[in-house]
């Protein structure tokens, strides 16, 4: 079976683009990549991923598309014939692709309505080592989603992707990996819409660090710190100036991909946070709303 390899990026469509631009600028930690076109892009510094956040302007605010990595050109033409044949609805065959970084890929819709990009042979950006203590994003660690029936799309992208499952959390929760790395993707119940999105930092100290960033930039946290216990990452939730759900996280479990065999943890305070010291939680979050862009192709 061929399988997605890594998660490369996010992109939105957000109503006050200049603020989302400042924020991951000026308060997140990261770099803008210049571009031709009129979107607006990110890097990680820690990752050679031409870029982790896609913005552009639009009153309708949206995900526009998630991007996966393939590790070769006949690996994207593998995954195009996996999702054909579990019912993927597809928006664009196995190409050359003319957005920042080019490539070859494709695009589809997954079973809850987003737009879905595969790609191979991508222009790499720079990266470098990080300090300790700078508390930037070193790269993407996961993004998680609601799905009206989040059971059956976790078969969906086992059986279309190659994801496997790592952990659950009671039944209504299911961690899913694509690499060695616990998870890169979650499913919950719920009106199919994005919940948020994490990023790595290099060490629990990077994450309390960018805590105190974000609270002298006026960005209250929303829930944490604290760890969780399926993947053992800590965790530290904020939103940006437009509503959308992001991630400090360090110290996520590897696990040996071939052979590791998935536990049902208990839902239960100390199941979500095994400190028990943060503030808020998941009730603090933005309420789950359908998204907007569900089953409209990306503008580009």
């Amino acid at each position: 079976m061929a399988r997605v390899s890594e998660i490369r990026f996010v992109g939105y469509a957000v109503p006050d683009l200049a603020a989302e631009r400042r924020f991951y600028a000026d308060v997140w930690g990261l770099t803008e990549v210049p571009s031709d076109d009129e979107m607006v892009y990110f890097a990680a510094e820690g990752t050679d991923e031409k870029y982790v956040v896609r913005l552009r302007e639009d009153a309708m605010q949206r995900i526009d598309v998630i991007g996966w990595a393939a590790e070769t050109r006949a690996d994207v033409d593998a995954l195009f014939e996996q999702v054909k044949a579990n019912d993927g609805k597809i928006i664009s065959e196995p190409h050359e692709l003319d957005t920042l970084g080019g490539g070859y890929g494709f695009r589809f819709f997954d079973p809850n309505g987003f737009t879905l990009q595969i790609s191979a042979d991508v222009e790499r950006g720079s990266k470098r080592e990080l300090a300790k203590g700078e508390a930037i994003p070193v790269k993407i660690s996961h993004v998680v989603m609601h799905s009206p029936d989040h059971k059956a799309l976790v078969a969906w992208y086992e059986k279309a992707l190659g994801f496997r499952v790592s952990d659950w959390l009671g039944d209504f929760m299911c961690f899913m990996r694509c690499n060695s790395w616990h998870h890169r993707l979650a499913f919950l119940p719920g009106p199919p819409c994005f919940n948020h999105v994490a990023y790595d930092v290099l060490t629990m100290d990077d994450m309390m660090r960018g805590v105190g960033r974000l609270k002298r930039n006026d960005v209250d946290i929303k829930w944490g710190p604290g760890r969780h216990t399926a993947g053992n990452n800590t965790f530290s939730y904020f939103t940006t100036p437009n509503n959308n759900v992001v991630e400090y996280t360090s110290e996520l479990e590897e696990v040996d991909d071939d052979h590791h065999q998935h536990q049902v943890h208990i839902p239960k305070p100390e199941t979500m946070d095994q400190w028990g010291s943060g503030i808020g939680g998941p009730q603090t979050m933005p309420k789950p709303s359908p998204d907007a862009g569900l089953w409209q192709a990306a503008v580009a």
